[in-house]
């Protein structure tokens, strides 16, 4: 199963010249589709229409991703659905257009076939060797350039499920794909993404129902350090929900009491079951 409408007509190319193509300059979205309705659709929209507006590149209107949305994934009983917006077709060069015209691509995939004990009993993870670029003006968005991404991915050990990224400075930033949360003293902690990484919308609902169960949650710099002398660790994305960390390295960590209430509070939220 993979349907795609780009501009909103079945197709499977986009042209050479797209600048999405040629310079990765444009954002995308990846959402969970339960039942035919793709989760936190207001949120994965508003950061898409964010980051238009950061990069200015002009994005389609809401109902128009919406009707396009609904047609794809009417009949899907669990599924993703991507939407990719690309600055358009342009000439060789940096130079942005005067008049361009964007590409949306709309794109269902199947599930992916994540073990469920990822979840159940959790994952190994290892830190990456490449490192995520400091760059506040392209910080927090889901943008096209994932190369970084891709290398870091590239070094994960067979056992691995997740890597995570550090930055120059040696903040860790975020996980391959996924956001990282330590547990401390009952308290949560997430790194600062001003100056690298992706704002992930399951990060923003853990920081959320995290305030409404009365728990402290801290966007602070994290170290390699802090870490490994974490009491819990888990990983968070809209298509996993909460995967424990088991193991960073040759630490260990229990299937800790907050990371299980946290699954809990954000059940609703995500396609992962």
């Amino acid at each position: 199963m993979e349907l795609t409408l780009i501009n909103g007509r079945p197709g499977g190319h986009v042209s050479v010249q797209d600048r999405g193509f040629q310079y990765g300059d444009g954002l995308f979205e990846t959402l969970a589709v339960v039942k035919g309705t793709p989760l936190l659709w207001e949120r994965h929209v508003q950061r898409l229409f964010r980051g238009a507006q950061r990069l200015r590149i002009a994005a389609p209107a809401e109902a128009l991703l919406r009707r396009e949305a609904q047609t794809l994934c009417a009949d899907a009983d669990r599924a993703v659905l991507k939407i990719i917006l690309t600055r358009g077709i342009s000439e060789r060069g940096y130079a942005v257009p005067v008049n361009a015209m964007p590409t949306r691509v709309l794109s269902l995939m199947p599930w992916p076939d994540y073990p469920a004990h990822h979840r159940t009993q959790g994952v190994s993870v290892q830190f990456c060797t490449t490192k995520i670029s400091r760059q506040p003006a392209l910080a927090g968005l889901k943008h096209l350039n994932r190369l970084e991404q891709v290398l870091a991915r590239a070094e994960l050990k067979p056992e691995c499920s997740e890597g995570l990224m550090l930055d120059e400075q040696a903040h860790v930033i975020e996980g391959t794909m996924s956001n990282i949360f330590a547990v401390v003293g009952g308290k949560l902690a997430t790194p600062d993404l001003s100056h690298s990484g992706v704002a992930g919308i399951m990060r923003d609902i853990v920081c959320e129902r995290a305030a409404a169960l009365a728990l402290d949650c801290q966007v602070k710099t994290l170290t390699r350090e802090d870490i490994l002398t974490a009491d819990e660790i888990f990983l968070s994305n809209s298509l996993i929900g909460i995967w424990p960390a088991r193991r960073v390295e040759s630490k260990e960590y229990p299937l800790g009491q907050l990371t299980l209430r946290m699954q809990e509070a954000i059940r609703d939220a995500h396609g992962a079951g």
